[in-house]
């Protein structure tokens, strides 16, 4: 019986980085199901890995047709940004397991769809220094950097991974990532106990 593991951490912690790193190893094996935003897309991304990008009229499609798993917003200084799971993807847990990034609030509502015992949290840590910094590089980088944005992420990490949500959502397994071969490594080895 396969499971969900539910990739989180606040931003610029290093998810993206080890989402990918996890479904290229060889020890555990991991499908990945790509989630839905209707956001700008960002320099270096490509439309069917990191998000399916989508637009407003687009979400409220695939919601009317029932096929919105979970479903988060965010008024953002550039508008209304949405990120969602929906059934498109071909999950098949009796035969796989699944990789995703999600924030608290995604891994409660997918824990709540599919049951508590087929969604497995995996919690990314990060010094907030050390991610203000990537946060801040990643956006230097970009076209038309959007700083302000930026800090609203940033700040807004503070609640929506606050400790009393963390133990709410009975996030127990969190793995910090200052060394990130060392971080991936013990990923792993949780990932052939628990799957």
């Amino acid at each position: 019986m396969g499971k969900i593991v539910c990739l989180m951490g606040r931003s610029s912690s290093g998810k993206d980085t080890i989402y990918k790193k996890l479904l290229s190893q060889k020890k555990v094996t991991l499908h990945n199901i790509v989630p839905y935003t209707t956001r700008p897309i960002r320099a270096g991304e490509c439309d069917g890995v990191e998000y399916h990008f989508t637009d407003e009229d687009g979400f409220r499609e695939l919601f009317r047709k029932g096929e919105v798993i979970e479903a988060r917003e965010y008024h953002t200084r550039l508008g209304l940004w949405r990120y969602f799971t929906v059934t498109d993807e071909k999950i098949d847990l009796e035969r796989h397991s699944y990789l995703m990034i999600a924030t608290l609030e995604a891994y409660g509502q997918i824990r709540k769809f599919y049951g508590a015992d087929k969604v497995l949290p995996i919690l990314i840590e990060l010094d907030d220094g050390v991610r203000l910094q990537r946060a801040l590089d990643r956006e230097k980088a970009q076209d038309q950097p959007k700083y302000e944005e930026m800090c609203r992420r940033f700040l807004a990490d503070a609640e929506d991974f606050s400790e009393e949500k963390i133990r709410e959502a009975g996030i127990e397994c969190r793995f910090n990532n200052d060394d990130l071969d060392n971080c991936l490594e013990k990923i792993v080895v949780y990932l052939q106990q628990s799957l």
